[in-house]
Order: C-alpha cells, then structure tokens, then sequence
C-alpha cells in the first residue's frame, strides 16, 4: 500500500475501521466486538467483508465465513455475494465495498473492513491502474510460456517489476509480462496513474493482527481440521458438482483441490488433512509476510492473539 493515512481527530470525514492479516489471526471476532462496543456507544455498525474467499456463495466453510450465530446480530455485508460461476476482481471488490461504505455512512453508522486479502484493500484505499484490455493474442501467446521463460522476458522487458517478484510466481510474472507487451509500459507506469481510491475521503483507523507464529500455524491447523468434520467434503462436492471452469478462484481456493482428491479415492481422509493444513498454514505465512511490510509503518500492529481489539481504536469509539 502506498497511502500514509493515520486516524486524526480534526479531520471531518467519515470514520473507516480496518482490520487485517493473515487468515486464522481472530479477524473476524475484533471486527464483531468492535462493532458491538460502537452500537453500546449509541452508533450502527457495518461489518465488510475483504476476504476474496468469503465473498463467494459457495465456499461458506472453506473460507471460514462467519456463521450467523457468529455475527452475534452485526450487520455484515459482502459475505458470500458471488456466485462461484463469476470471478470476483479486486476492482469488482472495490465498487461494491465503496457502495457499501457509502451506505453506511449515509445511514450514519460505522463502516469496518475486515479481512486478509491485501490487493482488495490497496485496491479500495487506493485506487486502480487504468490498464487498458490486454490483446489477446498477447495474453495467449505470454501464458504460453514455461515460468523461467516468462521471468526471463520479463528481467529484460521489465527489469524493476521482475526484481521484485519470486522466480516462480507465475501468475504476477506473467501478468506484468502481458501488460508491458499488450500496452508498451510497465506496470509500475501505469499504477502511476491510480484513481478512484477513497483515502482522503474518510478517517481511516486501521489495525493489523500479526499474532506470533506457532500459534497462527495451530489455528490454522486446527481450522482446517474443523471444516474437514463440518460440512467441507459436501461444500465441494456440490462446487464440483457444478463443472466450473478449473481457473476460476473458487475452484482454486484451498481444500477444493484437497478434498476433490478425496472424493475421487485418490487420497485419504489422513492425507487430506495434512495438505490442506499445510496450504492454510502458506497460505497465513504469505499474508503474514505482505501485511508485516506492505502496509504503512505508522498502521498500528497487533502481536498478540486477541479477541477484542477496541482499545486500538479508542479515538474512533470517543468520537
């Protein structure tokens, strides 16, 4: 994120809380007691969803969406909106999360983001790169390529976008690859030129949750554990049910591929769960990894595994 926003008393826009980080670090719990300390001050409360897993209908448990007993009356918004037939951009996230915001706010209530998926956030506060449409023969021909091959054009198309990427993070490198080819510039050229992002135009007070380690991997293990006995093997048994197209994110989201393994006899119910936790736990230690460094330094972060998070945001429940 490039913004350097900090909550200030004097600023008169509308308060936005923002609670982030890695999945299984007690998120969506923060997000329900902070809600709950603002309507006890005599204010309403928005929950909204940035988590690009729960936005999808279809992966209720997989995703680890809050039940209704969980939302404990909290209005939540953007929770399972997608049908898992439609993929749901970070630009699609964002205009809805602006409405929503907006709604809120006219309605004179509290909006507060929650969730770990870092592009939908930096998206939302700041803004999109106008990239035109990439031809598509550019984008058949650049995914044509083995990863080493694209890594390798794109160090000499772009050599700023390829120092900063893993060898073998396919999808980013081919991606930067296609819009340097499709548009003559770089990505980087193109963020230049960011807009409609709404920094500036609230009063954001934002929280990262970033609890030690071995306790996030428990969790993490531990939650995977609880979907595969409640209900997981049917949520994807119904997805494949539907013959998605495979490159569809709620077909890549984890435990699908997991679980259809299952379902097909070519893995156990043991070793089901052993890969699916593993990928949970890479999964939290990516997001971990992005929301230790990408957001600003003055964002306060949270080391601890907690529940409520209220006394991070005591000038938000003062106002």
């Amino acid at each position: 994120m490039t913004t350097d926003h900090s909550p200030s008393t004097s600023d008169n826009n509308p308060p936005l809380a923002l609670i982030a980080g890695p999945t299984a670090s007690g998120k969506s719990q923060c997000a329900v007691n902070l809600a709950r300390r603002i309507e006890e001050a005599g204010r309403k409360a928005v929950i909204i969803n940035a988590d690009s897993a729960q936005v999808y209908r279809d992966l209720a448990v997989l995703s680890a969406r809050p039940s209704e007993a969980e939302m404990l009356g909290v209005d939540h918004r953007l929770f399972g909106d997608w049908d898992g037939a439609q993929a749901c951009s970070a630009a699609d996230w964002a205009k809805a999360a602006r409405r929503e915001v907006a709604v809120a706010h006219g309605a004179g209530a509290v909006p507060i983001l929650v969730g770990g998926t870092g592009l939908y956030l930096r998206t939302l506060l700041d803004g999109i790169a106008p990239v035109p449409p990439i031809d598509p023969d550019v984008r058949v021909h650049t995914r044509s390529f083995a990863v080493h091959e694209a890594f390798a054009a794109l160090s000499r198309e772009d050599p700023g976008r390829a120092a900063r990427l893993a060898p073998a993070d396919a999808a980013r490198i081919a991606r930067a690859l296609e819009v340097v080819r499709s548009t003559g510039r770089t990505l980087d050229e193109w963020q230049l030129e960011r807009s409609g992002g709404i920094v500036g135009k609230v009063r954001l007070h934002p929280l990262i949750l970033l609890p030690p380690r071995e306790q996030l991997y428990m969790r993490c293990d531990l939650r995977f554990a609880g979907m595969l006995e409640n209900g997981a093997v049917g949520e994807v048994e119904a997805l494949l049910s539907r013959n998605l197209d495979p490159d569809l994110p709620v077909m890549r989201a984890i435990g699908v591929a997991e679980i259809a393994g299952l379902l097909d006899g070519e893995l156990s119910r043991d070793e089901v769960l052993a890969r699916g936790a593993q990928a949970t736990r890479n999964y939290a230690k990516r997001q971990y990894t992005w929301f230790r460094h990408q957001p600003p330094a003055n964002w306060p972060r949270e080391e601890a595994l907690i529940t409520d998070a209220s006394n991070h945001f005591e000038i938000l429940l003062q106002q």
